[in-house]
């Protein structure tokens, strides 16, 4: 499938606009806030809640979603992930987990983490572009989330919460590294791969498999999706999901329902 071309004005080689506040953190900028006159956005439910992890027995079912995605695809890996890894605790990062409203079981995770305090993981194995270096950054890790056609629902709710903690804190930038065959998703999402000269990279804190590296700016998110129709505006954009709570994150205070899974899918098909 033909992707969009991400290069040029929307792409990572754009300088960063004039007078932009660097690394000034806790409160989002004027450009990405919504106008009063917006219309209300439709509410949709989900049959699953994403929260913040706040204690031990949700960091618990994070871990277990955690071990169970790597022990998958990446079984040497996950023998490493029975504990909660020091960037679980690091000042700046926070786990999200998703939990089924009908047993509680979890569904999905995931880790964010900013350079308010220290480097980006990734940047323990690749150089970021320089005009990304001077900007507020957040890297998406250890995603996991169930086997399922629900998992494909519980990735993109996860994505949401992370798009809006980030929104929320004035990040610049989502950033996340991905193995084959999972970077074709985030070409799909309309990420822009920030070497495609190098290709896949090897990543120190994946065993040393070899990542693309992918990222988005958010002050250009919602109108690169909305200019090529795609779902993920509707999803991410113009609708409410109350199901997605993550008020308490630091600097904030039936799964077809949605139709994202299939509205993606259609998407791919006419490109």
């Amino acid at each position: 499938m033909q992707q969009p071309n991400r290069s040029g004005a929307n792409g990572v080689n754009r300088a960063p606009e004039q007078g932009m506040r660097q690394r000034e953190w806790g409160a989002s900028e004027d450009r990405y806030a919504v106008s009063e006159n917006a219309p209300v956005q439709p509410a949709e439910r989900l049959p699953f809640t994403v929260t913040v992890v706040e204690d031990e027995l949700a960091l618990d079912k994070a871990l277990k979603i955690r071990r169970s995605a790597y022990g998958r695809h990446m079984p040497e890996l996950a023998e490493t992930l029975s504990e909660a890894e020091q960037h679980d605790y690091d000042p700046g990062s926070i786990i999200l987990l998703a939990e089924s409203k009908l047993d509680g079981e979890p569904l999905g995770t995931m880790r964010v983490q900013t350079n308010e305090y220290k480097p980006l993981w990734l940047e323990e194995s690749v150089v970021l572009p320089e005009q990304l270096r001077r900007l507020r950054l957040a890297e998406g890790t250890r995603l996991g989330v169930v086997p399922s056609r629900a998992g494909t629902l519980v990735k993109f709710a996860l994505c949401k919460a992370m798009y809006q903690y980030c929104i929320n804190l004035g990040v610049n930038w989502m950033v996340i590294a991905a193995r084959s065959p999972l970077d074709r998703q985030y070409q799909t999402m309309l990420f822009s791969d920030l070497f495609p000269e190098k290709g896949f990279i090897p990543m120190k804190h994946a065993a040393n498999v070899p990542h693309r590296v992918f990222g988005i700016d958010l002050a250009e998110a919602a109108s690169i999706w909305q200019s090529a129709e795609h779902p993920l505006y509707g999803f991410m954009i113009d609708t409410y999901h109350p199901d997605i709570a993550i008020d308490t994150a630091p600097f904030m205070r039936d799964e077809s329902s949605s139709g994202i899974y299939d509205d993606m899918r259609r998407w791919r098909m006419e490109r």
